[in-house]
């Protein structure tokens, strides 16, 4: 992604200041995995598939199901007991072809409102089985879970299966989701792999390079991630499901678009410019960004990106150098890709603080309005070993401002 200089600057005014502490690991990077073979989905057409939810504006959610019927109802029943469903949501559907392949047919329903921090049970479409989700707190503390680059290998399953013992509220994805590349059945698989995760905690994802799937003349790039993985753009004031910004528990989250246009005459500068002027840092002390290309990397070419397929943190960073009030950059672009993992760092940089190829997760807990913890979790023979944390403070309680000239200063 080249330099984007005046989204930064905007960027920078609100991003979280991160204080720093660990070194590089000598950790040794595992060998990729293959790729998961799936078993032939033995449900009726009509029962629904690939269930996830996701965040759809001021306490509600989406809920976003696949059925091969493509006759079958799209609403969503729901309430608070098992089996005893108070409220009905009636939803919308779409489909989309690709050469020889033809999807399902793709429900999308909005649910609320919602009380925060609750668990309800729902059932798609009228039939088949009865699922659970937990709604995120409505004040801090919150739990994100942030993982990158996510595929579907050996080490994806043992990604997930960390993430799963994880007490989170909300799932944060900067791009990269099925590894698809063309083959749209891989879309199906990955629906099918990470439903027991989706279909109980809010994923929120943004696009990666693995989702562009064009054909000149024929197919735009992101046709069968818009269809599949419809976010809380019109709800953001956003024009494109590719950006978007929600709001949970304190903090302010924009998901960036890195493959669509962000020049300063784009759709997407405008709206992020706008965005960022609506927030209010009294209701959302915290703001976090995330999108798929790293601005800061030593690996291959940042805010939490993925992308690089390695675990990197910076120091507060600025225009390239450390900077007390600029923002730290986290790389975690190794959920389980079947690429496998980086092998090649320059120089570590003086701004670099830790970096190594593993793949893992992160964790992001924000516990008030000052203060957050940030740790990464790499998957060591399938076990979750915690090897890099820090603590995070706010830029409202770290001394810093910004003058008009959207320059980071320090308070006197």
């Amino acid at each position: 992604m080249e330099a984007m200089p005046n989204l930064m600057l905007f960027l920078f005014l609100f991003l979280s200041i991160v204080s720093t502490f660990g070194a590089e690991s000598d950790y040794v990077r595992p060998q990729p995995r293959q790729t998961l073979h799936f078993p032939l989905n033995q449900k009726s057409s009509s029962q629904p598939r690939q269930v996830h939810i996701s965040l759809a504006g001021d306490k509600h959610m989406r809920i976003t199901w696949i059925t091969n019927d493509h006759s079958a109802p799209s609403f969503v029943e729901y309430g608070t007991l098992p089996g005893n469903y108070t409220s009905v949501s009636q939803g919308e559907s779409t489909s989309y072809t690709y050469i020889l392949y033809k999807s399902g047919k793709i429900h999308h329903a909005v649910i609320g409102p919602l009380e925060a921090g609750t668990v309800y049970y729902y059932r798609c479409g009228g039939e088949g089985s009865e699922f659970q989700l937990k709604t995120p707190p409505s004040q801090l503390p919150i739990t994100f879970s942030v993982a990158g680059d996510l595929g579907q290998t050996g080490w994806t399953k043992s990604t997930l299966d960390h993430i799963n013992l994880c007490k989170y509220d909300v799932l944060l994805l900067p791009g990269d989701l099925s590894y698809a590349d063309y083959l749209q059945h891989r879309w199906d698989t990955f629906g099918e792999l990470v439903e027991p995760l989706a279909s109980t905690r809010p994923w929120m994802v943004t696009q990666g390079n693995h989702e562009k799937e064009s054909i000149i003349l024929f197919k735009s790039p992101f046709d069968s991630y818009d269809a599949r993985w419809k976010m809380p753009f019109e709800e953001s004031g956003s024009s494109s499901n590719l950006y978007y910004s929600f709001e949970v528990a304190g903090t302010h989250v924009i998901m960036l678009g890195s493959y669509t246009d962000y020049d300063e005459s784009s759709d997407q500068y405008a709206w992020l410019k706008a965005d960022l002027a609506k927030v209010n840092k009294e209701r959302t002390p915290w703001l976090v960004v995330l999108f798929h290309v790293p601005w800061y990397n030593t690996g291959a070419d940042i805010v939490i990106c993925g992308h690089v397929h390695a675990y990197e943190r910076s120091k507060r960073v600025y225009a390239g150098k450390s900077d007390p009030c600029g923002a730290v950059h986290i790389t975690i672009g190794d959920g389980g890709n079947r690429e496998g993992l980086a092998h090649r760092y320059i120089p570590q940089p003086e701004w670099s603080v830790f970096r190594e190829a593993s793949f893992g997760h992160g964790e992001l807990k924000i516990v008030n309005s000052s203060h957050a913890f940030w740790s990464w979790h790499r998957n060591d023979d399938d076990e979750p070993v915690k090897s890099d944390q820090v603590w995070i403070t706010s830029l409202a309680a770290s001394g810093c401002a910004a003058e008009k000239n959207h320059q980071p200063k320090k308070f006197t």
